[in-house]
């Protein structure tokens, strides 16, 4: 059976290329970066390319460029960092609707004798700046919020925000996890002072990241050891996964025409043809302001747990929300936050392509979906009730 996979939000599979650029340090130059003879030595240069790539995917300097093993140290780090430097300071701002990674760590925090602002969203999931502004006290600490939704897609104001917070002095991270690779950027000027991302969101492997950290500010490191990373991020430096990382950058900005042109069109398709032959669907989210290869769709009066199931008989990957938080029967808080009437939060799947996506598997999946709701409604008490809404959208 072939696998149709439009879940690249939860992870990526490797480019070819990428595999290529990490299999010489896997196997003969497999020397330690840090070390003295020149064996070792002879690899820190890759190490060095690497961080060039992914500063001009970013649009940054190589020296503000740290190397972590994830999106969820990245964001640990810069949000650990900023209360670390400013520990006077008590309170964090962030959103309603961040991904588990900064969400949780905030949770934490506030069970821990910090005070954390969430600004809401309205029912597109964009952010309230009214409330935000409103949020902002002498006693912030830092704001962190995502540059773009990993379930809705929906991109967030961070320039503005970043704008607003700057004039009073607060930093401002942004986890842009799901955004780097799909959407233009320039950390330099969006005004951000830390920056994460993940290597296997945009075709990289698994456990290897990023944290952007501006030039100037002030930085505490959240592992202590050597003098790696310029004495930000102690241990040895894992330069396969960098040299991959590297590779899938430079290919990231090479494909972003790709992925704002060919793949948003392919989303639009599937968008389209799902409300056109399926009644009762909700395309979740800021039609007008998100990422290329994201769609959210709620199909009412089914659980989103059984359309996966079904889905996943014909080989199609998608998900219920974000990947860190499967397996919970629990509508998203995203869609909650989004104010998403219940009949349609539990129905809620994302679909995200990616630039091996194929027109043929987008008709492939609206073929099959169109069969697996109606078998599942057809099963649904709610839907055979005899107040349930007439055919139609």
């Amino acid at each position: 059976m072939n696998v149709v996979y439009l879940d690249n939000n939860a992870t990526t599979r490797i480019a070819p290329e990428v595999l290529d650029a990490m299999m010489p340090y896997l196997t003969g130059d497999y020397g330690n970066p840090s070390s003295m003879h020149s064996f070792g030595g002879r690899v820190a240069p890759v190490v060095e390319e690497a961080r060039g790539h992914a500063a001009r995917l970013i649009g940054a300097s190589p020296d503000e460029i740290i190397f972590t093993s994830c999106g969820t140290e990245s964001d640990n780090t810069a949000i650990r960092s900023a209360l670390a430097v400013n520990p006077d300071k008590r309170h964090i701002v962030t959103s309603r609707v961040e991904h588990p990674a900064v969400r949780e760590l905030c949770l934490f925090l506030a069970r821990n004798d910090y005070r954390v602002t969430e600004v809401p969203v309205d029912s597109k999931g964009r952010l309230d700046m009214d409330a935000y502004r409103e949020s902002l006290t002498d006693d912030t600490a830092l704001v962190t919020l995502m540059w773009a939704n990993n379930e809705t897609g929906v991109i967030f104001p961070v320039e503005e925000a970043a704008g607003i917070a700057r004039e009073r002095g607060i930093p401002v991270h942004t986890d842009a996890v799901q955004a780097v690779g799909k959407v233009p950027m320039d950390a330099d000027s969006s005004g951000v002072d830390m920056l994460s991302l993940s290597g296997h969101k945009l075709h990289a492997p698994k456990g290897i990241g990023v944290l952007y950290v501006r030039k100037g500010t002030r930085f505490a490191p959240f592992l202590i050891g050597g003098h790696q990373e310029s004495e930000r991020r102690a241990g040895t430096e894992n330069v396969p996964y960098i040299a991959g990382l590297g590779k899938a950058c430079e290919l990231a900005l090479e494909h972003l025409p790709d992925m704002n042109g060919r793949v948003r069109r392919l989303r639009d398709k599937l968008e389209q043809e799902i409300t056109a032959r399926i009644p009762h669907v909700k395309i979740n989210g800021d039609t007008e302001n998100r990422l290329p290869n994201t769609a959210n769709i709620s199909f009412e009066y089914v659980e989103g747990e059984s359309i996966l199931l079904m889905m996943n008989e014909y080989g199609i990957c998608a998900s219920s929300g974000s990947a860190c938080t499967s397996g919970s029967l629990q509508p998203s808080h995203v869609m909650l936050a989004m104010g998403v009437p219940f009949t349609m939060a539990h129905g809620s799947i994302r679909f995200s392509l990616s630039i091996y996506s194929e027109e043929a598997e987008i008709d492939f999946v609206v073929d099959k979906l169109v069969d697996i709701i109606t078998t599942l409604r057809a099963m649904s008490p709610f839907w055979n009730n005899d107040s349930r809404p007439a055919a139609g959208r």
